[in-house]
């Protein structure tokens, strides 16, 4: 039997005898009479693509039409093919490239929750699903594992968003374990700043020896002292002693020690009984002790401050020239390399003296000679911002830097009251500048264009790097573990305002920020200062 559908055309009645296929016509228009568009575009928007899914979702829960069964940790999931295929690639690859699950009815998928299939299968059907911190984190492996990333990134997003002292350590875990770069960064950057929270709480000391590292080695970690982390490296090696022993030493190189209160240091480290029972950190204590009486004389990565304490090390320049036969300069500046800013300072009295000799003490800067008023002496007090002149040089001097002999540098032993000629310096020139790093004595200017490098323990001299031009009477210091030449003479004569900076680490040397005028024949000192309001850092 054939069931025909549609109205039935009486012949008569019509009064056409064609075929069935003729066209009918309702009514007449005639385009040229319309005053209105000839069609309309009809969108019912994404209410219809809604209305449609949300029927999906019924079938699926009615088991209409349902095409295949996920089956996860003995739980069964009915659902379409089709739907599963459109939202997700993982799916689409199994289903359509002829793999065994393509034509079986029962699909069964390890390594993922039922309750995390469930979350996942109602975002599929509706578009919607609600992350909590209890399914965040299988939640996001699931949309993971079946690349949908708008959902992934939705979990990444909502972890941002949950970051507390508490949790942030596990968070962070958990990104790296998931390559999830931005989420990290994130949460190292909020562990940092909020450092002391953290560390009272167990994911601290759950932490890594390399993971705890990465931490108290960051001049970025935000503390109100440097006591607060050696608590907290205690507390972490405490909490597993007969395991944690032997790192104690490595961890406590990224202690600054040196920069602990004295009486704390005393008091606590110096008789805890871990320390005491680790010869290996008797260097530590010996170096900490030695800052304590000879301030930024001695200095080491250790005694660099965190910026967060309100201290940072900071570049002095003081007076100089700005060109030949010119007068000289009054001005004290302070130079921070991390923000390449600059700040005046008390200026420096009796400025008509030149070539003088400038050095730390401590953490005041000192200035002694000079060609005018040679015999005296001045000290700038950091804390007070001011010079005060202090006891005069038994006999009156100029040009005192260095001890340079026809062409040697002189090395003089304290303990043996003794001086010894060194090797041979390979620069046989006036006006050159040195410091020390790392125990070895850098030296730059003299119109060399180059920095060489001195290893007293070898009595070897080195070349180390090309400057980018010659230079003479330039200012050089060591700031944040880096040399910096600052300023100087060129070949014309004409002083400059650029700024060098070498990374031994690296062995790359660059151009930085430029001084606020061109001068040479100027002292530069690196010291201490206390960042007070207005002095932005």
């Amino acid at each position: 039997m054939v069931l025909i559908l549609g109205r039935r055309l009486n012949r008569e009645d019509s009064g056409i005898r064609d075929s069935p296929a003729t066209k009918r016509k309702v009514f007449e228009m005639d385009p040229k009479s319309l005053s209105g568009p000839e069609f309309f575009d009809f969108s019912s928007g994404s209410s219809h693509a809604e209305s449609i899914l949300q029927i999906f979702n019924e079938f699926r829960d009615s088991r209409l039409f349902t095409d295949v069964i996920i089956c996860v940790e003995g739980r069964e999931f009915p659902c379409h093919r089709a739907v599963l295929s459109a939202c997700s690639s993982y799916f689409r690859a199994m289903f359509c490239n002829d793999h065994r699950e393509s034509r079986e009815m029962l699909v069964e998928i390890n390594g993922i929750f039922a309750e995390a299939m469930d979350c996942f299968l109602q975002y599929v059907y509706t578009g919607k699903v609600k992350i909590t911190t209890e399914n965040v984190q299988y939640l996001f492996e699931t949309s993971s594992l079946f690349q949908i990333s708008v959902l992934r990134d939705a979990c990444a997003k909502f972890l941002e968003e949950q970051l507390d002292p508490c949790n942030c350590l596990g968070i962070q875990r958990f990104a790296d374990t998931h390559s999830l770069k931005t989420l990290f960064t994130k949460c190292r950057n909020f562990a940092l700043q909020t450092f002391e929270d953290v560390s009272q709480h167990e994911e601290f000391l759950e932490l890594g020896k390399d993971e705890l590292i990465d931490y108290i080695c960051s001049d970025e970690l935000v503390i109100s002292k440097e006591e607060m982390v050696f608590e907290a490296v205690m507390r972490w090696v405490y909490r597993a002693v007969e395991l944690r022993r032997p790192v104690l030493h490595e961890l406590l190189t990224h202690v600054r020690l040196p920069l602990l209160h004295p009486n704390y240091f005393v008091q606590t480290v110096e008789v805890d009984q871990l320390i005491q029972n680790s010869p290996e950190c008797y260097q530590l204590l010996h170096e900490a002790r030695r800052y304590h009486i000879l301030g930024n004389e001695m200095m080491s990565p250790r005694t660099r401050p965190r910026r967060s304490t309100g201290y940072s090390e900071v570049i002095v320049v003081v007076g100089g020239c700005e060109r030949v036969g010119g007068f000289n300069l009054p001005y004290t500046e302070c130079y921070d390399p991390v923000t390449g800013e600059w700040k005046s300072l008390a200026k420096l009295p009796e400025f008509t003296k030149s070539e003088y000799a400038v050095c730390a003490l401590r953490n005041d800067i000192l200035v002694s000679g000079g060609r005018i008023n040679s015999r005296d002496v001045w000290i700038y007090n950091s804390q007070l911002n001011i010079w005060i002149r202090v006891a005069s040089l038994n006999k009156g001097r100029w040009r005192h830097k260095m001890a340079v002999l026809l062409g040697k540098v002189q090395s003089y032993d304290p303990d043996t009251n003794s001086w010894l000629l060194r090797a041979t310096i390979p620069i046989a020139k006036r006006c050159i500048t040195a410091v020390s790093l790392n125990n070895l004595i850098y030296v730059a200017g003299g119109l060399t264009k180059a920095i060489y490098c001195y290893d007293p323990v070898e009595d070897y001299w080195m070349h180390v790097q090309n400057t980018f031009s010659r230079q003479e009477n330039c200012g050089m210091s060591v700031c944040n573990g880096k040399i910096y030449i600052l300023g100087g003479r060129r070949e014309n004569g004409e002083a400059t305002d650029t700024i060098l900076c070498y990374d031994p680490a690296t062995g790359i040397i660059t151009g930085v920020a430029a001084m606020p005028r061109p001068v040479s024949y100027h002292g530069c000192v690196t010291i201490h200062r206390y960042n007070e309001k207005g002095f932005k850092l």
